[in-house]
């Protein structure tokens, strides 16, 4: 972890932007910037847990997306969209997972035209590690206060309806 800065960059960028006559777009430049830096801080934390096992987180949220169904597997095309990522993404995810033998591709029961990902006994194993590890090294203690967690769920959650991300609305 690298030694703190002694002001805030973000605020200073903010003021500049101020200074420079964008004092409309400050607040918006400042708080897309935060988040930025806050997935950084986020992922960076998750990563060193999840580096010694051998996963990158997204290959660590295929695992667990396999595991949570009731079969172990899915259409790889249903990955991609409940990953929300873009299926080249599944497909690099599934070469390397499939290469260690945490997950295999398996022909669909009724459709040729499509290819499970089904997760292997090793895979599910690798996941519940997973899952403990973080849970105890970084969703218990995520760097918020416990009181601010609910209204930030409901503030990105609204942000990520707006986008598109899904249509019902959510339980924050």
């Amino acid at each position: 972890m690298p030694s703190p800065l002694p002001h805030d960059p973000i605020a200073e960028a903010r003021r500049q932007w101020t200074s420079h006559g964008w004092g409309e777009y400050a607040d918006g430049m400042a708080a897309i910037t935060s988040v930025i830096r806050a997935q950084q801080i986020f992922l960076a934390r998750v990563e060193e847990v999840l580096k010694p096992l051998g996963l990158t987180f997204a290959r660590y949220e295929l695992l667990t997306l396999l595991h949570f169904t009731r079969t172990g597997a899915l259409p790889m095309t249903k990955a991609s969209a409940r990953l929300q990522v873009h299926p080249t993404s599944v497909t690099n995810a599934v070469d390397r997972l499939e290469a260690v033998g945490l997950v295999r591709r398996t022909p669909h029961p009724t459709d040729r035209r499509t290819t499970l990902v089904e997760l292997t006994p090793e895979g599910h194993e690798l996941s519940l590690t997973a899952t403990r590890e973080l849970n105890e090294a970084v969703f218990a203690k995520p760097g918020l206060a416990d009181e601010d967690l609910e209204p930030l769920l409901r503030i990105l959650a609204r942000l990520r309806q707006d986008a598109g991300d899904f249509e019902e609305s959510s339980e924050w």
